[in-house]
């Protein structure tokens, strides 16, 4: 069982451990960050719907096991209430694998609860970016889904 992060930690605590739990493929680090509830989420860009702890386990591990992975946050955006958190991150990727060094950007939202245990990631969504995206555009596109 990994031992959970500090009980106090706050949302920005948790995502900086998800993100060194990233770059050190630490695979009981990243699961500590996550809620120990049944239904979280983790979709991976291009990826299915992972529902719950074991398919996201199983998701990191095979990611971790593919080569070394150098994710920075950029671009943080957050929405914090007493009990949730939501983060919209700039991603910048870097990784090394048989077949050489792929980069790219990657668009994230990451969900937090405050659980008895602390703050807990419940979401973790991934999207293929583009350059552009670390820009800020703010709302002058003209466009809404």
């Amino acid at each position: 069982m990994p031992r959970p992060p500090a009980t106090l930690a706050s949302p920005e605590d948790i995502e900086a451990q998800f993100y060194e739990a990233l770059q050190q493929g630490d695979i009981e680090k990243m699961m500590s960050v996550w809620s120990d509830d049944d239904e979280i989420v983790c979709i991976h860009p291009g990826g299915p719907r992972l529902l719950g702890a074991a398919a996201i386990r199983a998701a990191f591990e095979q990611l971790f096991a593919a080569g070394n992975l150098e994710v920075r946050p950029e671009k943080v955006r957050r929405i914090n209430t007493l009990t949730t958190a939501v983060h919209s991150v700039v991603e910048q990727v870097r990784h090394s694998s048989a077949d050489g060094l792929h980069t790219g950007t990657v668009l994230a939202t990451n969900v937090y609860v405050k659980t008895p245990l602390g703050w807990r990631l419940v979401c973790h969504h991934a999207s293929s970016g583009a350059a552009v995206d670390l820009q800020d555009l703010g709302g002058s596109l003209g466009m809404l889904h």
